[in-house]
């Protein structure tokens, strides 16, 4: 599968919550970036996907998320995302949220392609990009 991406970025206070630690729901926007920002060095733009492959998206099926430790307002994390299975509709991506070289959340992430609603065979290009 291809190689892992790293997508840096830092915490906010609008990430935060009334306790100072990152909201736990401000894991799920950076997992996304990540996820994003791994599609688009693969050269796929899901909006360019959308447009030119008749409304092709991808959504989340299932996610499965560990929160280890928190993250504070100014850390500098990294999101880390790999292909951990690719299936016919749909990929599992293997993602971590660390600070340094502390993991703070670690998530499985299943992907799945859809068009119209419903579920279509994983394009061949990305199929292609995705493969060792």
């Amino acid at each position: 599968m291809a190689n892992p991406h790293l997508h840096t970025l830092r915490v906010y206070y609008e990430d935060t919550d009334f306790s100072g630690f990152t909201y736990h729901a401000s894991y799920l926007k950076f997992l996304e970036r990540g996820r994003t920002e791994f599609l688009r060095a693969l050269g796929i733009v899901q909006s360019d996907l959308y447009r030119d492959a008749d409304g092709l998206a991808f959504v989340v099926g299932r996610m499965a998320i560990d929160y280890l430790k928190p993250a504070l307002m100014d850390d500098v994390l990294t999101v880390t995302t790999a292909v951990a299975d690719l299936r016919g509709a749909s990929m599992v991506l293997a993602q971590t949220v660390k600070r340094d070289d502390i993991c703070l959340t670690r998530a499985d992430v299943t992907v799945a392609a859809v068009r119209r609603g419903r579920p279509v065979r994983l394009p061949d290009a990305l199929r292609t990009a995705l493969a060792p």
